[in-house]
């Protein structure tokens, strides 16, 4: 019934007529304008999270939760590691990563030490680099003369470290380690003599492979990465993954090298 160009029903109320399309659109507007704050809001939490530091006198910024070695790195800062890979978790194992933060008593560890608002860190001060290069001393006194035949020679990350360091012979006078070699296994070669104990393979071999095959044993300069309880790595737990073979930094673990095949790396050849 129309009644005054409404329409009514029969007890008199007011029938609603169908709402216009075009006005949809306007119920839509609301809903769009609501993902500007959105972004904003993200935006600006990014921004919470951003953390400002100065390294070297410079001013530098990284995220919570990061280090001070991945945001020296992230800044193109080079601190040597020989324990510390990017891909797994950090041990702090090696202490070459050693950095000055002011306020702080001891030299931190930069591969586990977190970043903080306001952190003042100094990463090559003479400090830092005599305390490394006592380090890098202690680790090639109890190394075996063998460079110049070694398979890794080329890129033993020791020995690069060391040439980084202008360290020529060291200072120091230590035992050294001789364990014969260990190539029962046809896809590993272990010679202890030339481990370092950054416990890379152990690590790695937990984290990547989910084994745990490797375990260090003993105790002070006994001090020896073993398997099972120090015997010959089993064939059969290890078979050609070659992750702990790659990631090793001295010569301590090769693949074996069938007669007739070439060299990874060159020989070391030294002009004197």
């Amino acid at each position: 019934m129309v009644a005054n160009g409404k329409e009514i029903d029969p007890v008199g109320r007011q029938i609603c007529s169908p709402m216009p399309a075009c006005r949809i659109n306007l119920l839509v507007l609301p809903f769009q304008v609501i993902a500007v704050p959105i972004k904003q809001s993200m935006a600006r939490k990014e921004i919470e999270n951003e953390i400002t530091l100065t390294m070297n006198g410079s001013p530098v910024s990284g995220r919570a939760g990061m280090t001070i070695l991945e945001v020296a790195r992230e800044n193109g800062i080079d601190i040597p590691t020989l324990c510390h890979v990017s891909r797994l978790p950090p041990s702090g194992v090696c202490r070459l990563c050693v950095v000055e933060v002011a306020g702080s008593r001891t030299l931190v560890g930069a591969c586990h030490t977190p970043i903080t608002e306001g952190m003042m860190v100094a990463t090559h001060s003479p400090k830092i680099l005599a305390a490394r290069k006592i380090l890098v001393e202690l680790l090639m006194a109890s190394h075996p003369d063998s460079c110049l035949i070694c398979d890794k020679a080329n890129i033993c990350e020791l020995r690069n470290i060391a040439a980084d360091l202008e360290i020529g012979l060291p200072r120091f006078r230590a035992r050294k380690h001789y364990y014969p070699l260990e190539y029962e296994n046809p896809n590993i070669i272990r010679d202890m003599s030339k481990c370092i104990l950054c416990r890379r393979c152990v690590v790695a071999c937990q984290d990547l492979k989910g084994e745990r095959l490797f375990s260090v044993a003993y105790r002070g300069f006994e001090s020896k990465v073993v398997s099972g309880c120090d015997q010959p790595v089993d064939k059969e737990a290890c078979q050609d993954c070659d992750e702990c073979i790659t990631l090793c930094p001295s010569g301590a673990l090769r693949r074996p090298r069938r007669p007739g095949e070439e060299r990874a790396k060159k020989a070391l050849f030294i002009k004197g």
